[in-house]
């Protein structure tokens, strides 16, 4: 079933987007991402323009953070203090990304920014995090277990200035670094389409210190907000928001975050961070592939008449 997409001006198979839409959802509901690191690739290969795919993706993981968010709600795992202060870094962040994104678009190199970033961050991610699961794993299996080393170790963040109790979390830390890790976050929401949730997790957790069980909650309440706003910035200055393609990935999405929090309880977190990992250097792989191999076709694109 092709349905043709009015802003990115291409047909693609409706159950198609449903299905990427809902492995997204799983995604985010399983590991606490929005899940837009691997989604807006995805829509790369499968032929959407870099610049649409990025605004519209920001819309999808509203609805997919929306829908894990009341799950933790519930279960009162969402720090609402820390998540604010990261939410005002987070739109500072958001509003300078989208300054950029407009100036590289205007100079035509706005799809060459969007698949490097993505190679960058996906390659240094995935191994770290596959490195990260690889320890966590031979921990547990020596010794029935060995018991796992505890994060909450004095730093320099804990000697910086503008202190705040946050209750939730346990901490008692000043309030720049969440705001310096939400304004990192908001520009990459902006000119890559992520959430962001794959770089605020493991800062939220080793930079700040926060508990595991509040981090994930925590994170998709901010990544709500931030998103919101980008993908309103990029509709107002872009137009690149495909609502066809939106209503059709957040339909997956939607439901694919509930099944992923059920599974998400069930498996092993090295397990989880194992297989999540192997799935960004896959993304990551196949992005700086398809870098290398492009410029033999770019030529050929030039030659015609004006």
């Amino acid at each position: 079933m092709q349905i043709y997409l009015p802003i990115a001006e291409v047909s693609v198979n409706a159950f198609l987007l449903l299905g990427l839409g809902g492995i997204v959802g799983i995604l985010s509901g399983m590991f606490g991402v929005g899940g837009g690191f691997l989604m807006t690739p995805l829509l790369f290969f499968i032929g959407i323009p870099p610049a649409v795919a990025v605004a519209t993706e920001a819309n999808q993981i509203v609805a997919s953070s929306f829908s894990g968010v009341l799950a933790h709600l519930k279960r009162k795992t969402v720090d609402l203090r820390m998540g604010t202060v990261l939410l005002i870094g987070g739109l500072i962040g958001a509003a300078l990304g989208v300054v950029v994104f407009n100036y590289l678009k205007s100079l035509g190199q706005v799809e060459l920014l969007v698949q490097l970033c993505y190679v960058v961050f996906l390659g240094m991610i995935g191994t770290l995090m596959f490195l990260e699961s690889l320890k966590a794993i031979r921990r547990s299996s020596k010794a029935g277990g060995a018991p796992v080393p505890t994060r909450r170790k004095h730093n320099w963040v804990h000697n910086l200035p503008f202190k705040m109790k946050f209750r939730v979390s346990g901490l008692y830390i000043s309030v720049i670094p969440p705001l310096i890790v939400g304004i990192a976050v908001g520009i990459l929401a902006a000119i890559m389409g992520v959430g962001g949730g794959f770089i605020m997790v493991p800062a939220m957790i080793y930079l700040l210190g926060m508990p595991t069980k509040v981090v994930v909650g925590t994170s998709l309440f901010q990544i709500i907000f931030v998103t919101a706003f980008t993908t309103m910035l990029h509709a107002t200055t872009n137009y690149t928001v495909d609502v066809v393609l939106a209503v059709l990935l957040l339909v997956g999405g939607v439901i694919g975050a509930q099944i992923g929090t059920r599974i998400g309880v069930k498996m092993k977190a090295e397990q989880l961070r194992i297989l999540l990992a192997l799935m960004v250097l896959g993304v990551c792989g196949k992005l700086a592939f398809d870098l290398l191999v492009q410029p033999a076709e770019l030529y050929s694109i030039g030659t015609g008449g004006h």
